[in-house]
């Protein structure tokens, strides 16, 4: 399906405006007509018939009218249609953001963060024009000429005639010059669309660029893109600049040749005074909706470029498997083992599988560590886990069914995550402790800081649970995140709680602090542990070693110690204290 096919289905839902707007429109070319003879007959009464004034009340009167009339037709007509394109936006919007989300982590982190963002923000806004403006007189671009061409052939055929054989020539630039607007409007959003993704990523990275004195490269990068963008604008411009003087050029070229063709007949006595001035009146207008349909088309085709990668978002999401809508008590989960059965995955575009028929169980109310070298689908494990993406093969159960068959809240609210880089916002710690429990109270919330240890942090803050802590937290160090991340996990108190790798980034003694921490947290939930050093896996009640995506091992941690392995090799070399 093309993507002008599909712009117009988006129109579907809310047709109501939009139909309201073009009866608008067209009611005030009615007006425009009703006009135009109106005041071709008073021109023609006081000048040339020399009628008395009273007898031009009326018509005076009518003019009056009309023109109050086609003001608020021609208002009702933009703002019908401007009513119908936030309705459209709205809910596309809406489409998106809850697309990107069910899309999961691992689609975020395969794109750029301002390309998306841009996307979400510029892409949507583009499309402003495109059904506001250009879609509308795709409309008025016919019914305008054809209505002002009837009612000029009761006036004036030959002058008619003259109408309907230039006015195909407008559409035909537009046709011609159209082409290579599309393909340079097409080039600038994508250059755009990178270039925001780029400078989105420098400044995310600039305190890593300075400190590796790197700076002045990335800002001669950006230079280098940004004079890119403002070249394919500029190519934009020089063709949209172009196809308004071929269209304003035609169109002067039709009137100049009905006003003389009017002017001879006029002076031979062919064409009466009041039927030549009305056709003149109409004519500027007969060409008007068709040079700005020529306009409105190069301020659209923005929306066009940008609806591709927007319609590129959506199908992909279309392709997501059906969420399930099963409802799952919590008791069910506190009394039922999860279990891996069988499960692969593979991730898009890789030669191998990162996990290979893969059957496991972690015991309800038990603590279950996976370990294994990088790459080993630790990681994956988690995400299959989590539902940030569905197994290739096998499933993951509950109770003997499979989780896909539940609807995703009613699985992730029994279920709390620490991961390795908790995601802080731009807010107050009491806004982004609550983001595990929106109705949280005060009582809760300091009990969720102090068994997490933070409550000399808030107190030692100017003001406490209100204190902003920055975007990603950069107020914080690396341990008051994670400490963060664990009070919401005591905040949300669920059952299963998963640990993706939570001490990799702390010092040994901060790490101890943290386990700690984390052993309350733990007590009567079921706990997935994952995580490279064997100090955090060795007190599990079980732990299982990954190798290449399958169970190289498993047991417990004098079990798996005392045999030959991955695990054992990696339990001699911890210091002794710490073995």
């Amino acid at each position: 399906m093309n993507i002008d096919r599909r712009l117009t289905e988006l129109i579907k839902p809310h047709r109501a405006p939009f139909f309201q707007s073009l009866l608008a429109g067209t009611l005030s070319s009615f007006m425009l007509v009703g006009q135009a003879a109106l005041l071709s007959r008073i021109i023609d009464g006081a000048f040339v018939k020399k009628s008395a004034p009273g007898a031009l009340s009326a018509p005076l009167l009518f003019f009056a009218l009309f023109s109050l009339l086609r003001m608020l037709f021609s208002w009702l007509a933009q703002n019908r249609a401007k009513e119908g394109t936030v309705r459209i936006k709205q809910e596309l919007f809406t489409r998106l953001c809850a697309g990107t989300g069910s899309l999961g982590p691992q689609f975020a982190g395969s794109v750029r963060s301002g390309s998306l963002s841009t996307t979400l923000t510029k892409g949507v806004e583009a499309l402003d024009q495109y059904f506001s403006q250009y879609m509308p007189q795709l409309y008025f671009a016919l019914a305008t000429p054809l209505l002002i061409l009837a009612a000029v052939m009761t006036a004036d055929p030959v002058s008619a005639l003259t109408l309907l054989l230039s006015a195909p020539l407008i559409p035909l630039f537009m046709v011609l010059i159209g082409k290579s607007a599309g393909a340079m409007t097409d080039r600038q959003w994508n250059t755009m669309s990178r270039m925001s993704g780029y400078f989105l990523d420098m400044l995310q990275g600039l305190t890593t660029l300075k400190l590796f004195a790197r700076s002045r490269e990335q800002r001669r990068a950006i230079e280098e893109a940004g004079e890119s963008f403002r070249h394919a604008t500029m190519q934009v411009l020089k063709i949209a600049f172009l196809s308004s003087l071929a269209l304003e050029l035609t169109g002067t070229i039709g009137m100049a040749v009905i006003a003389v063709g009017i002017g001879m007949r006029l002076l031979e006595g062919q064409l009466a005074f009041q039927a030549a001035l009305f056709v003149l009146l109409l004519t500027p207008d007969f060409y008007l909706p068709l040079r700005q349909l020529g306009l409105k088309f190069h301020a659209g085709k923005e929306g066009v470029s940008a609806s591709k990668e927007i319609f590129a978002l959506l199908d992909r999401v279309s392709g997501l498997p059906p969420s399930g809508s099963n409802e799952l008590p919590e008791q069910l989960l506190r009394n039922h083992d999860i279990v891996f059965d069988k499960v692969s995955y593979t991730y898009p575009g890789a030669a191998a599988p990162a996990l290979k028929q893969l059957t496991c169980t972690f015991p309800a109310g038990r603590t279950t560590a996976i370990t294994g070298p990088s790459g080993a689908g630790k990681s994956t494990m988690a995400s299959l886990l989590l539902r940030f993406m569905e197994p290739s093969e096998g499933s993951v159960k509950i109770a003997g069914n499979p989780i896909d068959t539940l609807s995703g809240n009613s699985w992730l609210q029994h279920l709390s995550w620490v991961p390795q880089q908790p995601f802080l916002f731009n807010g107050s710690i009491r806004e982004n402790l609550r983001l595990a429990k929106p109705g949280a109270g005060e009582d809760e919330l300091n009990e969720a800081i102090s068994m997490a240890g933070l409550g000399d942090l808030v107190q030692g803050m100017p003001e406490g649970l209100d204190t902003k802590i920055g975007e990603q937290g950069t107020r914080l160090s690396g341990g008051e995140a994670q400490r963060i991340a664990l009070a919401r996990a005591f905040l949300k108190n669920a059952p299963v709680l998963v640990l993706d790798e939570p001490t990799s980034n702390t010092d040994p003694l901060l790490e101890r602090s943290l386990r700690a921490a984390m052993k309350t947290l733990m007590r009567g939930r079921t706990v997935i542990i994952i995580a490279h050093r064997q100090e955090t896996v060795r007190d599990a009640d079980s732990i299982i070693v990954l190798q290449n995506g399958s169970i190289a091992q498993s047991g417990s941690h004098v079990e798996l110690a005392g045999a030959k392995g991955y695990y054992a090799a990696l339990h001699r070399q911890l210091p002794e204290d710490a073995a």
